[in-house]
C-alpha cells in the first residue's frame, strides 16, 4: 500500500514538471528564451520545452497594434493654438530588442508620438496643417522610426485623426471662404460679359454687311413675343420712322392746303382756272 502512494505522488511530480516544463507560443507570437537570466534564443510557433525553475520563457505579440494618440494643444509656426489628435500603427519587428532594449513599448511609443507631433505640427502654418496632413503624417513616421529601431518596434503607419480650431478662426475662415467664392465669381461673371461682347460684336459686323439680317432678326424677336398671345404690339424701329416720315408729309400737305394763294405782282388776283 505505501508504495501506490508513493507511485501516485511519483506521477503527480511528473505531471507537475510537465506542466512547467512545456510552453506553447502561439502563431502570431514569438518567445524570448531566457536562462538563468540570460537571453539563449526565440522560439517560434508551437509546443516548446523548457527547463523548469531555470528558463523563464517570455511570449511577445508580433501583431499591428492601433494606438491613439490622445488631442495635443499645439501652436502653429503662424501663432495659431489648435487641438490636434492621431492614431499611430506598429508592430513588433525583432521580439528580443523589444524584451531587453525597453521596459514598456507600448507607453514609451506613446510619449514619444505625442511630443513628435506636437514638434512636427508645430513647424507648420494652420493652413499647411489642414492642406498637407500627407506630408505631415510621413514626417511624423519617419521620426518615430528611427526613434524605435532600438527598440525592435517598426511604426507602419501614422495618421492625423482630429483637427480642433478656436471658434474665432472658425468664423475667420468662413469669412475668408466666402469672400473666395464672391471673388471667383465675379471672375466668371466678367468672363462671361467679356465673351458676350465679343459675340455682339461679331454680330453687329454681320448684320451690318448683310441689312436683311437685322430684319429677320426684327422678324424672329416678333414670333418669339407673340407666342403666348398676349396683347403687346411691337412695331420695329425702320417701321416707325417710315410711319413718321409719312405722318410729317401728310402734315406738310395739309399746311399748304390752309393757306390762300398769294398775289401776283400787278395786285390782281388770278384768273380761274378753266377745266
Amino acid at each position: 500500500m505505501p508504495y501506490v502512494w508513493i507511485v501516485i505522488a511519483v506521477i503527480l511530480l511528473l505531471l507537475l514538471l510537465l506542466s512547467l516544463a512545456v510552453r506553447v507560443v502561439k502563431q502570431y507570437e514569438r518567445g524570448v528564451l531566457f536562462r538563468f537570466g540570460r537571453v539563449i534564443g526565440v522560439r517560434e510557433p508551437g509546443l516548446t520545452v523548457i527547463v523548469p525553475l531555470v528558463d523563464v520563457l517570455q511570449r511577445v505579440s508580433l501583431r499591428i497594434v492601433t494606438m491613439p494618440i490622445q488631442s495635443q494643444g499645439i501652436i502653429t509656426k503662424d501663432n495659431v493654438s489648435v487641438d490636434v489628435s492621431a492614431v499611430a500603427y506598429f508592430r513588433v519587428a525583432d521580439a528580443v530588442k523589444s524584451v531587453v532594449a525597453i521596459e514598456n513599448v507600448g507607453a514609451a511609443i506613446n510619449q514619444i508620438a505625442q511630443t513628435t507631433l506636437r514638434k512636427v505640427v508645430g513647424q507648420h502654418t494652420l493652413d499647411e496643417t489642414l492642406s498637407e496632413t500627407d506630408r505631415i503624417n510621413i514626417d511624423i513616421r519617419r521620426i518615430l522610426d528611427v526613434a524605435t529601431e532600438e527598440w525592435g518596434v517598426v511604426v507602419t503607419l501614422v495618421e492625423l485623426k482630429d483637427i480642433q480650431l478656436p471658434e474665432s478662426m472658425k468664423r475667420a475662415m468662413a469669412r475668408q471662404a466666402e469672400a473666395e467664392r464672391e471673388k471667383r465669381a465675379k471672375i466668371i461673371a466678367a468672363e462671361g460679359e467679356a465673351l458676350a461682347a465679343d459675340a455682339l460684336g461679331t454680330a453687329a459686323d454681320v448684320m451690318m454687311a448683310h441689312p436683311l439680317a437685322l430684319q429677320l432678326r426684327n422678324l424672329q424677336s416678333l414670333v418669339e413675343i407673340g407666342v403666348d398671345r398676349n396683347t403687346t404690339v411691337v412695331f420695329p424701329a425702320p417701321l416707325m420712322s417710315t410711319i413718321g416720315e409719312l405722318g410729317a408729309f401728310l402734315a406738310r400737305e395739309a399746311t399748304s392746303a390752309a393757306t390762300p394763294n398769294p398775289l401776283p405782282p400787278n395786285g390782281k388776283p388770278l384768273p380761274a382756272s378753266t377745266p
